[in-house]
């Protein structure tokens, strides 16, 4: 390894965190199974139009591509760093279904159930992406193939494995961990892990 490029990645590094051997996986629940005949994405909620949009497996994995270069920031410490993603940007998802613009906030709907709530305007940096590739080769099912949100500048938790909508807010609702005591917001730079963390203003009334 070239050393010179160890203190570039020391200074992406959160506080709190640590760079493992491998590339850990952590999840809740079973790897649900990829049925592409009956699979859609959903983009509901306060869409600009009223509409609720749908795709089939065939049409979302037409749509453009998008690659993003980005580190992986688990809340239990660990961080992947400089993971190759390819998949379709939140940017392209919101120019086919565009959000109301009273929407402040996002919730990214998974398999079971599951769900993570973040603040449009994380969902709409340049980085968060839907992604289906890792470097270059589809997403393992217990990565989340075959989609699943990148969100790359907070906690993992917030980069839903297996999604499978989108639901446009105008108000905030806490998803599944957060309901369970993780913090509404999780930036790793901030140490954000807890809901006891928070600060006024930064989870739903």
């Amino acid at each position: 390894m070239d050393q010179s490029e160890t203190p570039l990645e020391e200074t992406r590094l959160p506080p709190g965190q640590y760079v493992p051997r491998g590339q850990p996986v952590i999840h809740y629940g079973r790897v649900p199974t990829f049925r592409p005949a009956t699979w859609e994405f959903h983009v509901m909620g306060a869409t600009a139009s009223g509409e609720q949009y749908r795709f089939s497996w065939e049409r979302f994995s037409e749509l453009p591509r998008t690659t993003v270069v980005a580190d992986f920031h688990c809340v239990t410490k660990f961080s992947v760093m400089g993971n190759e993603w390819s998949g379709v940007s939140a940017a392209t998802l919101m120019e086919l279904a565009p959000p109301a613009p009273e929407v402040r906030h996002v919730m990214l709907w998974a398999e079971y159930g599951y769900s993570a709530n973040i603040r449009m305007s994380d969902f709409a940096r340049d980085q968060t992406l839907f992604a289906m590739e890792l470097e270059g080769k589809p997403i393992t099912p217990e990565r989340g193939f075959p989609v699943r949100a990148i969100v790359p500048h907070l906690y993992a938790w917030k980069s839903v494995k297996w999604v499978r909508a989108v639901e446009y807010m105008v108000e905030d609702r806490r998803g599944f961990w957060e309901e369970r005591g993780y913090h509404n917001i999780a930036d790793p730079w901030k140490e954000q892990r807890y809901s006891y963390q928070e600060e006024p203003g930064e989870g739903p009334p």
